[in-house]
């Protein structure tokens, strides 16, 4: 039921981040519990759905219900050696729903699916959306963009990701700290220059050090940005859209530079300052639209600029699941003009010589080489000099990057 809750949240066009606190003040076994439930149900919504319409002539009026038989969908599709349990469990969280008027339709339908799996499934392996699990469109995109590739893709985006570790070099090695790893019984392995890969996800609390601030979460791919941008001690520099901070710190645990931190969303903010702090890092960090440069900018230039742009986060719907039913085809078109706008606002802010990192989360070209392609042309004394387009996998993330140099 609490997983049920947190999906007809997401289906009524509500984020992650806003259904999920849904789940806070239970105890925490069956918030992780609920939690796994949701998660694995959103990365496979377009087979749920499926599933769903041909078992039932049209959705139910009430929401949470129709919720709760997606998220039984996919605990049966995972658990065969559950059945019983996973029917009377949902036909139980039903009757809690709805004074239980739906509790005979919802036996029915998950009996039923028990009954026809066979004739589903073949069913399903017809129709591209609900085998490859993303909506047609966003499969289209994939197909002109990496003929061969798109298929990997979607199988990553289709499993739960890895986690990933950064090192605060400050404090520590990357070799002493999987030292520290292996003392406490967990097993990673190195991963770029500051990353170790964990073999398994765990909580953060039983990272050893974590609240101390010798390591922080962030995917391989995230931890490129820093590496790219690589700004000399003692430069200027912006980080733009910095929340929720990973790589404004990464920038300063590399170098000690003048960092400014912004991020329109002052609430939050609040993440970059916590992660600063437990790091034991320093930055001016301030509310403001990256755009209204004439209300913040001080007229000083900036030796770097790191611009991670709003983006579709086609690079990591397997971490934000609920993208794949909250995105709509024209939403890269709206993405593209604000990545647009916003290289255009923070390029005149560029020292002569300075370098700007254009970063997005996504493996769409209009977002990424397209993008960067128009700047370009656009840009007399702008040139491109790395280039890097990360495509999910099972060791990170998908995203791109486009460093600039102003001449």
């Amino acid at each position: 039921m609490l997983a049920a809750r947190v999906l007809a949240a997401v289906r009524s066009g509500k984020s992650l981040n806003e259904a999920l606190p849904r789940l806070s003040g239970e105890p925490a076994a069956a918030r992780a519990a609920a939690q796994d439930v949701v998660y694995g149900a959103l990365r496979a919504r377009e087979r749920g759905e499926f599933l769903l319409g041909r078992l039932m002539a049209r959705p139910l009026a009430h929401a949470e219900t129709q919720a709760l038989l997606l998220a039984a969908l996919y605990r049966l599709e995972t658990r065969e050696d559950a059945a019983p349990m996973i029917v009377d469990q949902a036909v139980a969280a039903a009757g809690a729903l709805a004074n239980g008027a739906f509790k005979g339709v919802v036996n029915g339908v998950l009996r039923n699916f028990l009954r026809q799996r066979a004739r589903l499934l073949a069913e399903l392996s017809q129709d591209e959306a609900a085998f490859f699990q993303h909506p047609a469109w966003w499969l289209q995109r994939l197909r002109r963009a990496w003929p061969k590739d798109w298929e990997g893709i979607v199988a990553a985006d289709n499993r739960p990701p890895p986690m990933s570790l950064r090192v605060n070099t400050r404090r520590m090695s990357v070799g002493d700290y999987l030292e520290k790893l292996q003392a406490a019984g967990i097993s990673a392995q190195p991963d770029g220059s500051a990353g170790l890969r964990l073999s398994r996800p765990l909580p953060v609390d039983r990272l050893p050090g974590f609240a101390e601030g010798w390591v922080s979460v962030q995917d391989a791919g995230a931890q490129r940005a820093a590496e790219l941008l690589d700004p000399l001690p003692g430069a200027r520099v912006l980080d733009a859209c910095a929340a929720p901070g990973g790589k404004t710190a990464h920038l300063l645990e590399r170098a000690d530079v003048d960092l400014l931190a912004l991020d329109i969303d002052a609430a939050r903010l609040e993440r970059i300052e916590e992660n600063l702090k437990r790091l034991g890092l320093a930055a001016e960090v301030r509310a403001a639209d990256c755009l209204a440069v004439e209300e913040w900018w001080d007229k000083r230039p900036f030796d770097a600029i790191l611009a991670d742009v709003p983006c579709s986060a086609s690079g990591v719907v397997r971490r934000h699941p609920d993208v794949k039913s909250l995105r709509r085809e024209s939403d890269i078109r709206r993405f593209a003009r604000a990545q647009s706008a916003i290289l255009d606002a923070l390029w005149p802010l560029l020292q002569s010589g300075g370098r700007l990192l254009y970063a997005t989360c996504s493996v769409f070209t209009e977002e990424n080489t397209g993008q960067i392609d128009a700047f370009l042309a656009r840009w007399a004394n702008a040139r491109r000099v790395g280039q890097e387009q990360w495509l999910p996998d099972d060791a990170h993330d998908g995203f791109y990057y486009a460093l600039l140099q102003k001449a």
